[in-house]
């Protein structure tokens, strides 16, 4: 076929695939517009999904009548005027394609009035041609009805979803702009039913009960304020600002959930650069990392972010729809995510209550009602001999641990040697000796890793173990880094390998399996080392710490309640289990009927 241009029509409906995709991409490009237009109460409609009809009325300063002809104009646009505005763009919208990508695939009636004008004017356009225009009594503010959306590309409409769907989309996109903009009321409305609407009051907190529903908005942790660098090029901060308010600095609001709320997929990570919504693998890994070792494997944790920087830091013209951006300091960004999120747990994380508990989980934090004072009962001095206390002694608090995280204790047992019981101001804990034993172990390990100071024990009688010739072909290469990790393997004939020494906080535990798990771990081996010896030390910790239907004597008991309380994260093992469950004076005093 020979080379030709292509009717303007045509190239028109291609370049609106780019753009338009579906209702909800119709609905995201006016609502940014706006936005853009200063614009406090935004008001969606939709009849079948947005099939039929899309109406998006604001309140924002409208468009002039002499320019709205021109609004329709491809790339004719009021947010930029150079390459300079390019490069640091401050508005949601900045291409001059939306009216003009939606009027070449839908019919499109246009009525606007700014501030300067008596009447407003209005403007219906289908198919890139003009039908009507005129004067026309309207509020201050813009409203633009979609009618019809791919009559004139049926190819494309046939690829659409069920109304049903396609109408979820857009609720999901509207929850997602009203989260970025808590001061902006949106109002969505599906075949003259209100699905949504936000009260615009600037409140996170309100658009959170909106989205997730009162009692998940009370589970969210805002993001501590006071976070931040000393150099003062990063600082962390939870209150609304605009990137241009920091300088140079990158600003991270929002907020994140407890611990023990999570979620079968990501879906629930919520994603803002300078206000606009993206999809970023980048900062969900931040947020990810900043809950390592407190969630169990495959469970995810709600977030909203907001990461403000300087607009000329930020590329938002790498994706068609605008649902990407590239940053120039992304390194920093995620330090700075991961930092902040981290920050909020720790500070904040609670200790979950029994399922049938209706009270708010107990904080962990220094800063509970000490009520009366409680001590821990005189026990002899000299503890039960054996792996125990052994392990106790070997993983003493760690130099430079935070203080107490927990309530003040009064460890009053043990049950099917396997919980302490405690008591406490608030009601009682029951504390699972495996999984807080595992945490104290890990929080050891990291510590002495961070100072490249693993301490080592010297086995009275070297164990051998006979590996596979691929367990063989993992091991080799690692044997200095087994070392550094406590570990003293050598080979001792064909595919025999002798252990010398180990880790100290794995005296008593199995060795063995510890070395083959660890090995295993080397195979499934993703990224940098740091997490395959992150994950080994999990699994130290693991055959290390006491085990289930293991008597402990009051004082282990208390030692070991002690050494939990000055880990950093005191509520999960590594795995992400709960160390310890609450139930409080309350809910007990309920169940004896004394309420």
């Amino acid at each position: 076929m020979p080379i030709r241009v292509l009717d303007p029509q045509v190239a028109a409906k291609i370049a609106a695939g780019e753009v338009v995709e579906r209702p909800a991409s119709v609905v995201k490009e006016l609502v940014e517009n706006a936005i853009d237009a200063g614009a406090t109460m935004i008001s969606v409609e939709l009849q079948d999904g947005g099939y039929e009809m899309i109406r998006v009325v604001d309140n924002g300063c409208g468009i002039a009548s002499s320019e709205m002809a021109l609004a329709f104009q491809h790339h004719a646009t009021s947010k930029i005027n150079s390459l300079e505005d390019l490069q640091a763009v401050r508005t949601l919208g900045f291409r001059g394609e939306a009216l003009y990508s939606i009027a070449a695939v839908a019919q499109v009636k246009l009525v606007s009035r700014t501030a300067g004008d008596l009447v407003g004017a209005y403007l219906e356009i289908a198919d890139g041609r003009v039908l009507g225009s005129g004067a026309r009594g309207s509020p201050l503010g813009t409203t633009v009805s979609v009618r019809h959306l791919f009559y004139n590309v049926p190819a494309r409409r046939k690829f659409l979803k069920s109304a049903e769907v396609e109408g979820g989309r857009v609720v999901i996109l509207m929850n997602q702009f009203a989260l970025a903009y808590p001061e902006i009321q949106f109002h969505l409305i599906s075949n003259g039913r209100q699905v949504f609407q936000s009260t615009g009051s600037g409140s996170l907190s309100d658009v959170l009960v909106k989205v997730l529903g009162l009692d998940m908005a009370r589970e969210m942790i805002p993001l501590d304020p006071r976070v931040g660098q000393e150099t003062g090029t990063l600082v962390l901060s939870h209150g609304a600002a605009g990137p241009d308010a920091f300088g140079r600095r990158i600003v991270v609001s929002g907020c994140v959930s407890q611990p023990h709320v999570t979620r079968a997929n990501r879906q629930y990570l919520s994603f803002f650069v300078n206000r606009r919504w993206v999809q970023s693998p980048m900062l969900a890994r931040a947020v990810e990392q900043a809950y390592h070792t407190l969630l169990p494997v495959g469970r995810h944790p709600i977030a909203v972010l907001d990461v403000a920087v300087p607009p000329d830091e930020v590329d938002v013209n790498v994706h068609p729809a605008k649902a990407e951006v590239k940053l120039l300091r992304e390194g920093e960004v995620f330090v700075a995510v991961q930092r902040s999120v981290r920050s909020a747990l720790t500070a904040h994380a609670t200790i979950p209550a029994f399922s049938g508990a209706t009270e708010q989980p107990a904080r962990l934090s220094g800063a509970m009602p000490m009520g009366r004072l409680f001590r821990v009962p005189d026990v002899a001095a000299t503890p039960v001999a054996g792996t125990a206390s052994e392990a106790y002694r070997a993983a003493e608090p760690a130099e430079g641990t935070m203080g107490s995280r927990l309530p003040p204790l009064r460890i009053l047992g043990q049950m099917a040697q396997t919980y302490i019981v405690a008591e406490a101001p608030d009601g009682m804990y029951l504390i699972d000796q495996h999984t807080a034993h595992e945490r104290v172990l890990y929080d050891r390990l990291m510590s002495e890793h961070a100072r490249a100071a693993v301490k080592s024990q010297l086995l009275l009688e070297p164990l051998t173990i006979e590996l596979t010739p691929r367990q063989q072909a993992m091991l080799q290469p690692r044997l200095e880094a087994f070392m550094q990790m406590g570990f003293d393997v050598s080979p001792f004939g064909e595919r025999t390998y002798v252990i010398r020494s180990i880790p100290v906080v794995l005296q008593g535990g199995d060795v063995i399996q510890a070395v083959l798990e660890a090995i295993d771990l080397l195979a499934d081996e993703k990224g940098a080392p740091g997490n395959w010896q992150e994950a080994l030390y999990i699994t130290i910790a693991c055959h290390g710490a006491v085990r289930a239907g293991q008597a402990l004597s009051l004082e282990e008991m208390r030692l070991l309640v002690t050494q939990l309380e000055q880990t950093e994260m005191p509520r999960t093992c590594p795995h992400g289990r709960p160390t310890l469950l609450h139930i409080s004076q309350a809910q007990l005093e309920r169940e004896f009927g004394r309420r």
